[in-house]
């Protein structure tokens, strides 16, 4: 070897003793947990005016604000950029709503089995939170531990498997800025006041202020836990605002955003949360008639179904005001017209829908099988078989093929559905 030859070699090996040392001392400091700065490292999500939270990884705090667990512990990942489809299952939907304490009973989820296995019922909506602020089942939510805001009203791992072992698809309704368990319990998240303190309704109960990004995260995780357990898809309620009571006494620091603006970012909240997750919005009927957000509720039509795989527009007759207009036509008692006031208000949601560009939310109406008694004698009429099947052709008169039937009671008129 030359000298020449022997000094490249020594270099050689000078280099390779540098390098592994450099290589041991990167990997004792990334061991001991310290930041190494490398190329185009990932941000960290931080909060920002799109509804988008902080992404700590703190999940046992308690605190709504920081309720949103990290990609490694989450059962459903947070959006990460990849285009993520929900999971839609090839069923057309024709459902009931059953309560939390109705599918408590042994008796009645068999009940509604063997009306599934039947009738052309093939799903139901069940409670995972009520508007009495309490989850219906024992959650492992922290924060939802922490407030004691959950209740034994069932065994969601039983019914659920009660209803899928018999290819029944359930829909977990999920109320959320009417909670007045986190309301009252965490004030800072409640709609406040202009007299100072917590706003209340005219049931005395306080609200979750919608345009509080805080108490998001809450409902969000408790709705990743419900997916988690197997509910086929998570439906909203109570995104709105609240209408029951003085709105003139409600105070809300906007930011400049109307109403709708933070409906529809804590839907697109949701949704990057939830990628997979077939989401649907339960709004008011009316606002298929209304020009953008009339009701002052934030729900706007044409912009509520951006982030939603469905909405479902509460077309209940009885709920319509005396002499309201539909489409053009004046229903002077609404009640006494199911068919008429079902079939104009979904003929005009498509026909508005129709003309939104991208839109890629379908339609399933909540249609009524209750009887509307407080309306008063002459303005309600008793509501069984006959009524409920107008309203269905209604439904499919108006192009759609989805509906779900509401009663508070669930005392449904069975003998209205199709036997299979």
């Amino acid at each position: 070897m030359s000298a020449k030859n022997a000094k490249i070699t020594l270099r050689n090996r000078s280099f390779l003793v540098v390098l592994l040392v450099a290589v041991f001392v990167f990997s004792l400091t990334a061991c001991k947990g310290e930041d190494v700065e490398v190329n185009n490292p990932t941000p960290t999500a931080e909060a920002t005016d799109n509804g988008q939270a902080s992404n700590d990884g703190n999940t046992d705090s308690g605190d709504p604000s920081t309720a949103v667990p990290n990609e490694e512990t989450s059962p459903i990942p947070s959006n990460s950029g990849e285009d993520v489809k929900p999971a839609k299952k090839d069923i057309k939907v024709k459902a009931l709503y059953l309560t939390g304490w109705t599918v408590g009973s042994d008796d009645r989820v068999q009940h509604y089995v063997d009306l599934a296995k039947n009738t052309e019922i093939n799903a139901y909506v069940v409670d995972i939170k009520d508007d009495d602020g309490y989850v219906g089942y024992e959650s492992n939510v922290p924060a939802v531990r922490e407030l004691g805001a959950w209740m034994n009203k069932y065994n969601a791992d039983k019914v659920l498997k009660a209803f899928h072992d018999n290819d029944i698809h359930v829909i977990g309704r999920l109320v959320c800025f009417k909670d007045p368990i986190l309301s009252s319990k965490k004030p800072e998240l409640a709609v406040k006041s202009v007299n100072g303190g917590s706003w209340r309704d005219n049931h005395n109960l306080t609200w979750l202020d919608p345009y509080n990004k805080d108490s998001w995260a809450y409902l969000i995780e408790i709705a990743k836990e419900a997916v988690e357990k197997g509910f086929d898809e998570i439906q909203f309620d109570y995104i709105r605002f609240p209408n029951d009571g003085s709105k003139k006494s409600m105070s809300f620091n906007t930011g400049g955003k109307e109403k709708y603006e933070a409906i529809n970012e804590f839907l697109a909240y949701a949704r990057e949360q939830m990628p997979g997750v077939v989401l649907s919005a339960d709004v008011f009927g009316i606002i298929l008639e209304s020009p953008a957000d009339t009701e002052d509720i934030g729900q706007y039509l044409e912009t509520v179904v951006k982030d939603v795989d469905y909405i479902s527009p509460m077309v209940y007759p009885s709920h319509y005001a005396v002499g309201q207009k539909v489409n053009g036509v004046q229903f002077m008692k609404p009640d006494l017209d199911p068919y008429g006031v079902v079939y104009q208000s979904l003929a005009k949601c498509k026909d508005r829908l129709a003309q939104v560009e991208g839109n890629k939310a379908d339609v399933r109406a909540y249609i009524q099988d209750f009887t509307a008694s407080w309306l008063g004698k002459g303005y309600y009429q008793s509501y069984g078989p006959k009524q409920v099947r107008e309203q269905i052709q209604a439904v499919y008169d108006a192009g759609y093929e989805e509906w779900i039937f509401w009663d508070a009671n669930n005392t449904y008129s069975e003998d209205a559905f199709l036997k299979e």
